[in-house]
């Protein structure tokens, strides 16, 4: 149970530095170049969005295993 509760901490590490990576180089891709962003219809950050939601979607299912197991390491 132990090593399952490292892993989950390394998913959850791993995916909120994936969308934090992913924002901050969407950010600077948007401030560099913002004709290309100005064709679309859709913000600049929509895309960001949909990987947002995985990551929570990720991350909460993460957090409830952790719940699960939690009481078990003690």
């Amino acid at each position: 149970m132990k090593k399952l509760d490292q892993l989950l901490n390394i998913v959850i590490g791993a995916t909120l530095g994936v969308f934090a990576g992913d924002a901050l180089f969407l950010y600077w891709d948007w401030r560099t170049h913002p004709e290309l962003y100005a064709m679309n219809s859709a913000p600049w950050y929509a895309g960001l969005l949909v990987y947002g939601f995985v990551a929570a979607v990720a991350i909460l299912i993460s957090l409830i295993i952790k719940a699960i197991i939690r009481p078990k390491l003690k």
